[in-house]
């Protein structure tokens, strides 16, 4: 189906060194991808260069001839000997020991700048190549401020017409937003949100680029603490519809591009800036139809590799979606009811591989189900026949019987009907067991579950009675936690009085 290759357009085939090491390399960027998805990291990229795939050697050389390198470039002359001394020192920086040495020499990086500006372009392109060497440095010493030098040029080459030089420029911008909030202010202040609007536009059919511009605003706009003048920038800028237009991947290029712009959209849709104009431009719609066709693939057994990274940003930023606002003014945009097929999809599919973003499709389903106007999607749920699927994932940990609760008290608290379809179900037995359990968390939903349940019909009382869970109750009176042994008194003496037990002793 789709393939994520982080760096696919550049793929050759010269020598299984050069395979090894590129798959090594791609295999690191999904490492990357995958811890941003647990916390707001960075992942910074290092692109491979062509004359890398002809011979996929990576030389380490030693402190002196890192030097001379660079004396070399500083003082030649002759451009196709400099554009060769150039090309040698990017080869050299792929030595991460090389940058510290680097940037010790005088004016180093005035040096690359001044060939960056210059009129030769081979030139240009290895100096390109060089700063982007360093902008991926894990040294701190070699930080984005130290390159800022070369921002406006980076900045205005996104407007050029050569693709891979583009995206060369988009990836080094991007390794340099995350570092400082000085450096997101400079480059904010350079122009880069119009520049990342133009660079787009020219360059809407080559994904690569389009890949690389997803990356660069994402690293911009995704620190815990961006500046408030950069989110509304980007708002306003004519970004999100080209953003959305990316959310449909294809199926030979594959998933990168529409990942990268799925997290731009949730990193905007988090900081909760203006949703309302996030929802007006049709994000909501767009990514709950995406979901919607990645839960039918997935309903069917298809899980292909790197499809939960697209999955994961597309949830986050339908679930913080939902919270902007009522959802009756929501419902234009959330017209298909597969979507909670879908979300009972995911739960089910990555329950085992992937149990936090098992987690994260229930806590839409949460909040779909949370607001007070939310009975359309609650009974949906039943007309789905899905709560089955979710009262089968109550045995299960890492929060997800905690959220699957949440979701079955949203259901019980639109009324006697739903608690009585919900004890058709199968949920008194379940509960019985969630209440046996060790995580009072779960213990004390368990107790808000059942209560809404034998509060909304005596019927349900004395069924959960039948199914044993009067000494269940019994024994929570003895817990450790006051609250909990307060909720388990309050069922028995007001919920479950003494005649609901006449039944449990009648004769077979």
């Amino acid at each position: 189906m789709w393939r994520l290759n982080v760096v696919r357009h550049k793929a050759g085939s010269h020598g299984s060194d050069l395979e090894e090491f590129k798959f090594k390399r791609r295999a690191h960027e999904k490492e990357l991808r995958r811890a941003r998805k647990d916390r707001q990291l960075v992942s910074k990229r290092l692109l491979l260069n062509d004359d890398e795939e002809e011979d996929g050697t990576m030389d380490t050389l030693a402190n002196d001839q890192v030097v001379e390198l660079f004396k070399m470039v500083h003082h030649g002359r002759d451009l196709v000997k400099k554009e060769a001394d150039l090309r040698a020192l990017r080869k050299a920086l792929r030595s991460p020991s090389a940058h510290l040495i680097f940037i010790k020499q005088q004016s180093s990086i005035a040096i690359l700048v001044t060939n960056l500006s210059g009129p030769n372009p081979q030139c240009r392109l290895e100096a390109a190549r060089c700063l982007h060497e360093l902008s991926h440095s894990p040294h701190h010493e070699v930080d984005s401020w130290r390159l800022r030098q070369a921002t406006p040029y980076l900045i205005t080459f996104l407007s050029g017409q050569s693709p891979k030089f583009t995206e060369l420029c988009l990836y080094t911008l991007g390794n340099m937003c995350p570092d400082s909030e000085n450096v997101r202010d400079m480059l904010l202040a350079q122009g880069i949100i119009p520049a990342l609007t133009s660079c787009i536009q020219i360059h809407r059919t080559n994904l690569a680029v389009v890949e690389a511009v997803g990356f660069t605003l994402s690293q911009l706009i995704s620190a815990n603490h961006v500046t408030g003048r950069i989110i509304p920038a980007v708002l306003a800028s004519g970004l999100i519809p080209h953003l959305l237009s990316v959310l449909t991947p294809d199926s030979q290029f594959g998933l990168g591009p529409a990942i990268e712009c799925a997290w731009c959209l949730h990193y905007l849709a988090c900081s909760n800036v203006d949703n309302g104009a996030l929802v007006a431009q049709g994000t909501l719609l767009q990514c709950t139809s995406l979901l919607v066709t990645l839960g039918g693939a997935v309903a069917k057994g298809s899980t292909e590799e790197g499809m939960e990274l697209l999955i994961w940003p597309l949830l986050r930023c339908v679930g913080n979606l939902l919270l902007s606002g009522p959802l009756g003014a929501l419902q234009p945009q959330l017209n298909d009811s597969r979507l909670l097929a879908a979300l009972c999809a995911f739960s089910q599919a990555f329950l085992q591989t992937h149990p936090a973003l098992a987690r994260e499709s229930i806590w839409v389903l949460n909040n779909l189900t949370a607001a007070a106007d939310s009975s359309v999607f609650c009974s949906a749920l039943f007309y789905l026949n899905l709560v089955p699927t979710l009262i089968q994932l109550l045995p299960f940990s890492h929060g997800i019987n905690i959220m699957v609760l949440r979701v079955l008290a949203n259901i019980a608290h639109q009324g006697r009907e739903y608690c009585l379809h919900l004890a058709q179900a199968g949920l008194l037995p379940a509960l019985c067991a969630t209440l046996k359990m060790a995580d009072s968390e779960v213990v004390t939903f368990s107790l808000e579950v059942l209560g809404q349940l034998v509060a909304s019909d005596p019927q349900l009382a004395e069924e959960f009675v039948r199914q044993s869970g009067l000494p269940v109750l019994e024994a929570i009176q003895y817990s450790n936690q006051e609250t909990i042994r307060l909720r388990a008194t309050h069922l028995l003496e007001h919920h479950l009085p003494p005649h609901c037990t006449v039944d449990t002793s009648a004769s077979p």
